[in-house]
């Protein structure tokens, strides 16, 4: 895997020097998230800003959360779980890359997940970790 951290870590320091917190952020949420360059198998950001749409699994506090990465990818299996996102396209969520990440990570909302594929997608987790 061809990685390209010298272009990624500058974007990374932008955000980690912003102390601008999106305001609202909610549980089913989907938002553009600065995911990054990452290490091995961990699912990367894309373009020059290392985005991916992400679904706030968690929400801690105003600073805080956990995510899931979504992709476009239609993989199968315990570890992804398919949805239709509301874009025509189905989104999958990348149920074993699920990560806390500080909220200045989140760029824009572009979305929300029905109660019924989130509360599938919970159900799916705890199967998949217990």
């Amino acid at each position: 895997m061809n990685k390209n951290y010298n272009t990624w870590m500058p974007v990374k320091s932008n955000i980690n020097n912003s102390e601008s917190y999106p305001i609202g952020f909610k549980e089913r949420d989907v938002w553009i998230c600065n995911i990054g360059e990452n290490i091995g198998f961990e699912e990367d950001g894309k373009g020059k800003d290392f985005t991916r749409p992400v679904l706030i699994l968690k929400v801690f506090n105003r600073k805080f959360c956990h995510i899931i990465p979504l992709s476009t990818t239609e993989n199968r299996g315990k570890h992804y779980y398919p949805f239709d996102g509301n874009t025509g396209k189905t989104s999958v969520a990348i149920l074993s890359q699920i990560r806390s990440i500080d909220a200045t990570r989140l760029h824009e909302k572009i979305g929300k997940v029905s109660k019924e594929d989130f509360e599938k997608i919970k159900k799916q987790i705890k199967e998949l970790i217990f």
